[in-house]
């Protein structure tokens, strides 16, 4: 029984990785403590339920009036069963953010061709079907590079991601759709700028460093991550443009770039599952909070 004056909380549910998945066991629960955190400032309650218990069947879902996708780490092991679970979640009205269509399209890193061919800047490019030692020694030659970075489409967390030299083997090369791209030095030297947006309004923003002698800013790694004040503005209006692009509504974006010689480049618009750094953010998540409370409102 609630007390007078109480606040009702809405619970929401936050799909979570399947709980026979080891990789960020110790993680993602921190993660989720933070989402829950920002989300009691909107009266909001955070209900995890692994995304893999829905695959086939969409009922555990329809009930809420919210359901967020924003820990479903590991998804890109199971690719086929996310892009089938994302259908059928679809077909059955779930009220997800973001858009099934966008938890469909954005778990493939090939979107980034279509949003290259729509004026965004990203790093030079190779895509292969299925990557071989021939690929790789022409991509030293297309791109002047000595060193490249390999690693598939579909991903997360540099999962199975390859950095390689010329004249070394490519080994443990990605199986499938791969993107080779020339290693950029100022990622190491300068790290990734991630930017955060909430109900399309710029929230904060964190620049991830890699440990010494590692080119993987993930925390998992080593990599650390710094609050930004007063993010540059060209970074944020490359940001911007990147939304821009996206004709669907979204309820969250974390922006991914690097600022090379020629100037910023997007490496990901992360739309499916990003951490928010809510521990970096200024607000503690209320930018986050508030976007959640107006789509319960809206009713979409």
């Amino acid at each position: 029984m609630f007390l007078a004056g109480e606040p009702v909380l809405t619970p929401i549910a936050i799909l979570t990785p399947a709980a026979d998945d080891p990789a960020y066991k110790s993680h993602w629960p921190v993660v989720l403590e933070r989402l829950s955190e920002a989300l009691a400032m909107a009266d909001v309650t955070a209900v995890p339920t692994a995304w893999t218990d829905h695959v086939g069947d969409a009922s555990g879902l329809i009930d809420y009036p919210l359901v967020l996708g924003v820990l479903t780490w590991g998804y890109y092991e199971r690719h086929a069963d996310w892009l089938a679970a994302t259908k059928l979640w679809g077909e059955a009205g779930v009220k997800i953010a973001n858009p099934v269509s966008v938890l469909g399209w954005n778990s493939d890193k090939a979107y980034l061709r279509r949003l290259a061919a729509a004026g965004i800047a990203i790093p030079p490019t190779a895509w292969s079907d299925q990557v071989n030692q021939a690929e790789v020694e022409a991509a030293f030659d297309r791109f002047g590079t000595d060193t490249l970075v390999v690693k598939p489409t579909v991903s997360g967390g540099a999962w199975k991601t390859v950095k390689i030299s010329r004249g070394e083997a490519l080994v443990d090369a990605p199986d499938g759709a791969a993107m080779i791209q020339p290693f950029l030095p100022e990622l190491v030297a300068e790290g990734e700028l991630s930017l955060l947006f909430f109900g399309g309004r710029f929230s904060h923003a964190v620049i991830k460093t890699a440990k010494a002698g590692d080119f993987r800013i993930q925390s998992q790694y080593g990599g650390t991550y710094a609050p930004v004040a007063e993010p540059p503005a060209d970074a944020v209006a490359l940001a911007e443009r990147v939304l821009a692009a996206i004709a669907e509504p979204l309820l969250y974006a974390r922006i991914d770039m690097v600022q090379s010689p020629d100037g910023w480049r997007l490496m990901e618009a992360e739309l499916v599952e990003p951490d928010f750094y809510l521990s970096q953010s200024p607000d503690g998540g209320r930018l986050f909070a508030e976007a959640v409370r107006s789509r319960l409102a809206s009713g979409a």
